[in-house]
């Protein structure tokens, strides 16, 4: 059952979690430049409104304007074409919780990114004559991507269960929806075995976020 349902979670959250990541970084990088001024101050604003916002909110309104109203998306389904799941049922899915994790990731990875712009290397290649835009996209973004690896490998296993309303709203038959169904019949051996699951997930996504450790910063020792 469980491997059934791993399909159509993966075809939410592998796309979500790469376009998430890419926009979270370079908006954060953006905000970085700009930092103290107007405009950073309002994206943070922006984020904060975001974040006090409920994903049901998001479903309803998205679902009911952008699928309901304007046809631009299917009010939900799924089918057994990969093809049409992913470039037709799991764009909206996909969109409502990119909007819903933009705000929280882009504070996360603005304090990062801030945290290394006033180590001493980054006052060293100013004072060499590096350009900022050099400095942050190269230097600051390389010692800033330890802490990005730990978040994004740490929420991984979260996001396999963590989209279950989508996943409810929409009728996509993946995890999270499983999990719902497991707890309305009181099916114990399915929540079980889900757990275990997902504490193995835990295991070898923080297993890879050491070995991506490596590969970003030759610095980081294994042992």
């Amino acid at each position: 059952i469980i491997l059934t349902r791993l399909g159509p979670s993966l075809t939410l959250l592998i796309p979500l979690t790469i376009l998430q990541t890419v926009i979270s970084i370079i908006l954060a990088l953006a905000v970085a430049a700009v930092r103290g001024s107007l405009t950073d101050r309002m994206v943070m604003m922006l984020c904060t409104i975001g974040m006090s916002i409920s994903i049901l909110v998001y479903i309803i309104v998205f679902q009911y304007v952008l699928a309901y109203q304007l046809s631009w998306f299917p009010v939900q389904g799924w089918s057994d074409n990969f093809t049409d799941n992913l470039f037709k049922f799991s764009l909206l899915p996909i969109l409502i919780m990119l909007v819903v994790s933009i705000a929280p990731t882009l504070r996360l990875y603005r304090s990062f990114v801030l945290d290394e712009v006033n180590q001493d290397y980054v006052r060293t290649a100013r004072a060499k004559g590096v350009g900022e835009s050099r400095i942050l996209s190269v230097h600051v973004l390389r010692n800033a991507s330890i802490p990005i690896i730990t978040d994004v490998m740490s929420n991984l296993p979260a996001l396999l269960i963590g989209a279950f309303l989508i996943e409810r709203f929409f009728g996509i038959p993946g995890i999270g929806r499983e999990v719902i169904i497991a707890v309305e019949r009181s099916d114990f051996p399915v929540i079980k075995a889900i757990t275990v699951y997902i504490a193995a997930a835990t295991m070898i996504f923080n297993l890879i976020a050491d070995l991506v450790y490596k590969v970003v910063d030759p610095r980081v020792q294994l042992k």
